[in-house]
């Protein structure tokens, strides 16, 4: 073919190729689908659809960001940040020396991340065993949080160990406090306890609560997802420390009283005892002992009946303990003398159809002899003398009815009718403590009147700067009159001469009363007890001592507690550094101790 030919065909295939293929008859703008019309609800229903969606997200993020922020925010920061308290350590309880009778030291406390708590099965059950933990009781605190759970407060340092030493992941310590009674049972009933939490339950604890607890601080730091700290984030708040409480109570003294309490309880096979002694010139306590008793720090021994501090909640009828102020009150009104003599003949008196005996009969007696031998009838005939509002007005004077003035819980305030109401019978028989009742602490208040220049001391358990003024009730002379006779009391053909001790002078009153069961009294249970003080014509102290239900053959006041009484007042005033009064011989304090006491008429 020729050049031109080919030249001419080629075109003719450019242009062929350059013209798109159509399908025979396809009109694309007349295409059914293009010419279909959408309805116009459908357009609207998705504009609405697309609105309301915009509108549920913008109500979530206000309520999430406004309304309801402080919750989200609590729960995403629990995720990450916790806020650890910072402890305030505890204040100290010390005795009037400064020897530590209740502190905090340092303890580990045991916690746990449940959701983050993975051990294989030996690892649960050394962990169960180690805490004191029953396997079951393991997994059910496990199930209470899944972010937190005490397992066990205050643990001991071997068991914090080998606790970490396990390496369980999830489990955590936190240092806390623990206190501490180094005195144990011998001042329990005074220093009291705390919980876990380090609030005071009884005692001083409780009492003093506020000033000894302090004020926890705070540290909040972001942890990662297995518990352990990162960072530490805002203010770190730290802890003030409690204030320390000084009490007025002498370790060495309250040690003595309660060993020769707890002794003597144990000797007579009695139920319990008490013993409370005061300072007279301050009106400090210096002992207040209870046996049974209990160690504050382990709560297996706190029982209802080792708690109860019984020198201030248990009251009683105090019995013959209550004649020297019906021979006080005699003498200053001016009806007797101490020499005066008084028919105790022939035993009894009878007064309203009831009939009052003395033990055995004295025949005459002076007031003195009275009060020595412990005479009902010859204290009786005092008190009929007198109206009931006198014998009333001696009484509330120096505190029976009312609640000591105290900084102590529990404390009892006693049983003292009023004066409009008693009959005959019953003024005699409150002249030798029957119808009325007091606590041991009570009793050993109101013999401050004795102790010093006849008024009543104020009393208290915190350590004082000096002497204090008191309450006036009797009259100087009145008072010396009746140590005197109280110093014959216990002596040789008194009712207590076992209450003699080595190089000092006492005086002091026995007692002892059937106890009630019931509305009526029992036959065979007894309390016995003796208050007196030492030495004698200067007395630096007050001694109360109480015996209940002695059951080993002896139950007067002079046998059973007149013993404790010379134990106690011995080693107090050495203590004290009190100089002796008396020529220190044994020998002889042996013989007068020896000597038959006078049998108390109850």
């Amino acid at each position: 073919m020729k050049p031109a030919g080919l030249a001419a065909l080629r075109q003719r295939l450019a242009a062929h190729s350059a013209t798109p293929a159509r399908a025979p008859g396809a009109r694309y703008a007349s295409s059914p689908l293009l010419a279909a019309k959408t309805p116009i609800w459908r357009s609207r229903f998705v504009v609405l659809g697309v609105g309301l969606t915009f509108c549920l997200l913008i109500g979530r993020a206000v309520y999430i960001q406004v309304v309801n922020q402080d919750f989200f925010q609590r729960q995403g920061e629990s995720r990450y940040q916790r806020t650890f308290p910072l402890q305030a350590s505890r204040g100290r309880i010390t005795d009037r020396n400064g020897q530590v009778l209740a502190a905090s030291v340092p303890a580990q406390s045991i916690w746990v991340i449940p959701k983050d708590f993975a051990a294989s099965a030996a690892q649960r059950q050394a962990l169960a065993k180690l805490l004191g933990l029953s396997p079951a009781e393991l997994s059910n605190r496990l199930k209470e949080n899944p972010n937190f759970v005490w397992l066990r407060r205050l643990v001991s340092d071997s068991v914090a160990a080998q606790t970490k030493a396990l390496a369980i992941p999830g489990v955590h310590q936190q240092r806390e406090y623990r206190r501490e009674y180094p005195e144990g049972e011998a001042i329990a009933h005074v220093v009291g306890f705390t919980n876990v939490e380090q609030v005071g339950q009884e005692g001083i604890e409780l009492a003093f609560q506020k000033q000894l607890v302090g004020r926890n601080g705070s540290r909040s730091v972001v942890r990662d997802r297995l518990g352990n700290v990162i960072e530490d984030i805002g203010d770190r708040t730290e802890p003030a420390d409690g204030h320390d409480i000084a009490l007025s109570i002498d370790a060495k003294i309250q040690f003595v009283a309660y060993q020769q309490v707890r002794d003597a309880v144990l000797q007579h096979k009695a139920k319990a005892g008490s013993a409370v002694v005061l300072d007279t010139q301050t009106g400090e306590v210096l002992a207040l002992a209870n046996y049974p008793s209990y160690i504050p720090g382990e709560r297996q021994t706190r029982t209802g009946a080792n708690l109860r501090n019984r020198a201030l909640t248990d009251t009683f009828e105090p019995g013959s303990t209550m004649k020297p102020f019906i021979t006080a009150l005699a003498l200053q009104s001016g009806r007797v003398k101490p020499s005066t003599v008084i028919q105790t003949a022939p035993g009894s008196i009878t007064i309203t159809g009831s009939t009052i005996r003395d033990s055995h009969p004295h025949g005459p007696l002076t007031v003195q002899q009275v009060l020595q031998k412990s005479s009902n009838v010859g204290t009786v005939k005092m008190a009929m003398q007198m109206q009931p509002r006198e014998m009333w007005d001696a009484y509330h004077a120096v505190g029976f009815g009312q609640k000591p003035a105290l900084a102590f819980p529990g404390l009892a305030s006693g049983k003292l009718r009023a004066y409009k109401t008693w009959r005959p019978i019953e003024q005699a028989t409150m002249s030798y403590g029957y119808g009325l009742s007091a606590s041991l602490f009570q009793l050993a208040r109101a013999y401050s009147v004795f102790a010093r220049d006849g008024d009543l001391v104020p009393v208290s358990l915190l350590k004082q700067a000096g002497p204090v003024a008191g309450e006036p009730v009797f009259r100087p002379e009145v008072v010396r009159e009746v140590r005197t006779m109280l110093n014959m009391a216990a002596g040789a053909g008194g009712t207590a001469p076992k209450a003699q001790a080595v190089g000092y002078s006492v005086g002091g009153k026995t007692g002892t009363a059937h106890k009630q069961d019931g509305a009526s009294y029992a036959s065979d249970k007894y309390r016995a007890w003796f208050v007196g003080m030492a030495p004698i014509q200067n007395p630096r102290i007050v001694v109360a001592v109480m015996v209940d239900e002695p059951s080993n053959g002896t139950y007067f006041g002079g046998e059973v507690a007149a013993p404790v009484f010379s134990q106690v007042v011995q080693q107090t005033l050495r203590v004290m550094n009190v100089a002796p009064d008396l020529d220190i011989k044994p020998q002889i304090v042996a013989r007068a101790q020896a000597a038959p006491a006078t049998e108390e008429s109850f």
